[in-house]
């Protein structure tokens, strides 16, 4: 149960996150991805923090209810969201390009994907520079994510599975790790 005093802060906290444009500047987006500022009120997980989208199609509001007006519809199912803000059901995240707004939790999903940022990436077989190509991405593909270290991340995308490095990718953190 929630004091007079937290609840009142949480208000407020709550009222200046929908007050703030929905468009976020690039500087924005990269330094929120460096370091979780927060916990997130209704899930207690890291803010900000990589899901992607669940649906085929996922109305993107410009406040954290059903009647507020739809700003755009998201339509690329399992593209990579950061979720910057917690409101209830919904959750607010923005896109790579730091466009967003708020959509319906049941939309997300905590399945890690990515988006290749770097035209022709090469797929290694061992996350070295060197290693043997085993595809090659275009920019804009999404990629299943898998493990990250040292730089490079395991990733999979139509079929084909190997290492990118890690800052040619939008949807993981620099310095991630992940196994």
């Amino acid at each position: 149960m929630m004091t007079g005093n937290r609840m009142m802060f949480r208000c407020i906290l709550v009222a200046a996150m929908v007050a703030i444009s929905p468009i976020a500047t690039a500087q924005e987006v990269a330094q929120s991805a460096v370091t979780p500022v927060s916990i997130g009120p209704e899930t207690n997980l890291p803010l900000p923090r990589f899901v992607s989208l669940k649906a085929q199609e996922s109305n993107v509001r410009r406040g954290p209810s059903l009647s507020h007006r739809i700003d755009w519809v998201f339509q690329r199912r399992g593209m990579p969201l950061q979720v910057i803000a917690e409101y209830g059901h919904w959750r607010r995240v923005i896109d790579r390009e730091g466009q967003g707004g708020w959509v319906h939790y049941t939309m997300l999903t905590g399945v890690r994907t990515v988006i290749v940022d770097q035209d022709m990436l090469p797929l290694r077989a061992k996350p070295d520079h060197t290693a043997l190509e085993r595809a090659v991405l275009e920019a804009g593909v999404i990629a299943r994510l898998g493990d990250c270290a040292q730089g490079w991340c395991e990733v999979n995308a139509a079929g084909y599975t190997g290492w990118a490095p890690q800052n040619q990718l939008w949807g993981v953190t620099l310095g991630e790790t992940r196994d």
